[in-house]
């Protein structure tokens, strides 16, 4: 109820734009473009952790961008789910054309040509890496897991079959990841993921399944996330993660 009434307030009396400041709109028409309009990529650590799959990022974590997804993961800035769901389906479906076989990776591939691929293939499920308790709590909202509720609804816009499996939790405490070197957060994450109880049964016995997140820098979280997901691929019999998709990736990625 409380997320209800901050986005219709947010929605009612827009003070400024999250991205650079202007008055009186949630989102400016520049930053909504800067946000939605990218060239998803194949993006990769120069020390990519072990089992990180292929990571898709639609546009670079700097500028208006990064004031976007600060705004609506520590600020509770709700409406702005839907822009950035936009640009996260837009990162999927590069993966899905990337991973098609005998295709060349292709950012712009025909959304309706993808969705029939898809339903050949099974459902399109989004995996989101989750926050930790304790940060939900503080933030009233699960950041990852809204923005790809808004993904798989645009990719079934555009004839997707998409849903999300929200079947990750986090096992253990971690530390705040920000500041933390490479290596770090590497040994902060390594194990603190686990299925939900009973998550195994909300995974598709056939289909596409991909590791979501809102930023990816060092793929430590989204390599600790796909970990979960082969062991439950090993003993129920699920798909394989063979991408993963973010809304954001480090700028040297994009150089």
């Amino acid at each position: 109820m409380r997320d209800w009434w901050r986005a219709l307030a947010e929605l009612m009396l827009p003070g400024e734009c999250a991205g650079c400041g202007a008055p009186r709109t949630v989102l400016c028409e520049e930053c909504r473009r800067a946000v939605c309009r990218g060239s998803p990529r194949p993006v990769r650590p120069g020390s990519a952790p072990d089992g990180l799959p292929p990571v898709w990022a639609a546009v670079p974590y700097a500028d208006a961008v990064r004031s976007v997804l600060l705004a609506h993961k520590e600020r509770g800035a709700l409406p702005l789910a839907a822009p950035l769901g936009e640009a996260l389906a837009a990162a999927v479906r590069a993966a899905l054309a990337g991973a098609a076989p005998d295709a060349a990776p292709d950012a712009g591939a025909d959304p309706g040509a993808l969705g029939e691929a898809a339903a050949r293939d099974g459902p399109v499920v989004l995996v989101p890496v989750p926050s930790a308790r304790s940060a939900v709590r503080r933030r009233g909202h699960d950041p990852a897991r809204r923005i790809a509720l808004a993904a798989a609804a645009v990719l079934r816009g555009a004839g997707t079959p998409a849903r999300t499996a929200a079947v990750l939790r986090q096992r253990r405490a971690v530390a705040d990841q920000a500041g933390l070197p490479a290596a770090a957060r590497l040994a902060n994450l390594g194990g603190a993921l686990e299925l939900r109880p009973g998550g195994a049964h909300l995974l598709p016995m056939r289909g596409r399944l991909l590791v979501v997140d809102d930023v990816t820098t060092t793929g430590a979280s989204v390599a600790e996330a796909a970990r979960v997901l082969r062991k439950a691929a090993e003993t129920k019999g699920t798909p394989v993660p063979f991408a993963a998709a973010v809304v954001a990736g480090s700028p040297t990625f994009f150089a």
